[in-house]
């Protein structure tokens, strides 16, 4: 079982065409990375995936253990096991993370059913403490007023919390100093499980020093143009998009 994408052709609203034909399959239980140079259309993937609406999709298909997705809502997709991890997470003012993602935890369970509020904290408070968060921000709007790398602890919180079939984090190293990325790579690594597929998306090796990854793909203009094993993500930082010209790969 897997998320497959097969041939996959989507547009923004304008009618330009961003991705050109990706196909893409990761299993349970693995973890695979994306690179590309900017505007390859890396973030526009995991958003088409998680069901954006600024993206028609106008070809192939998206799979997630069997199930077409490519249809349904963002909360469908979400209910089905997707989460996204923004490489920008929005603010909601008024809310608290508590209650955030407790609410989110409610929707998922079956009708007449509640969660149990002791529980509940005592597994978020474990999760913090992993994250290194301090418990007052339990208490706090959802990222208002948070620094980039609480903003991105307070994402990787959700995802181990909702539990989800298969995580894709869009440059979650994006903004982060050394000491915020190792913790942020505990919480992503925490989640490996032979149950769950992960997807991460960066630029950078340093992510993938403390994320190993099982295969790398490389994305240039909408599509994968080039997949291997951890040593791939070594090559393009050693020498760059170009040697892929080089091999008249892209």
């Amino acid at each position: 079982m897997s998320l497959h994408i097969q041939n996959l052709h989507a547009i923004l609203e304008d009618g330009t065409e961003i991705l050109k034909g990706v196909t893409l399959e990761v299993p349970k239980g693995e973890v695979h990375a994306i690179m590309g140079p900017n505007g390859s259309g890396k973030s526009t993937l995991s958003k088409v995936i998680a069901g954006h609406e600024g993206y028609t999709v106008t070809g192939g298909c998206i799979t997630l253990n069997g199930e077409d997705i490519a249809e349904m809502s963002i909360d469908e997709r979400s209910r089905a096991g997707i989460f996204l991890a923004f490489q920008y997470p929005s603010e909601v003012p008024g809310v608290s993370n508590a209650n955030f993602i407790r609410a989110a935890l409610q929707a998922r369970l079956p009708e007449g059913e509640e969660i149990d509020a002791v529980a509940y904290y005592k597994d978020l408070y474990a999760k913090m403490d992993l994250l290194e968060m301090d418990r007052k921000f339990t208490g706090r709007a959802v990222n208002e007023g948070f620094s980039g790398g609480e903003k991105k602890r307070n994402e990787i919180l959700q995802m181990m919390m909702l539990d989800p079939k298969f995580c894709i984090l869009d440059e979650t190293d994006s903004g982060l100093d050394i000491d915020a990325l190792k913790i942020v790579s505990k919480g992503v690594n925490s989640l490996r499980s032979p149950e769950r597929g992960i997807l991460l998306i960066t630029h950078y090796q340093r992510l993938l020093d403390y994320i190993q990854p099982d295969h790398v793909h490389v994305m240039a203009e909408g599509r994968i143009v080039r997949s291997g094993g951890p040593e791939l993500a070594l090559e393009l930082e050693q020498h760059g998009y170009d040697f892929l010209k080089e091999a008249a790969l892209v």
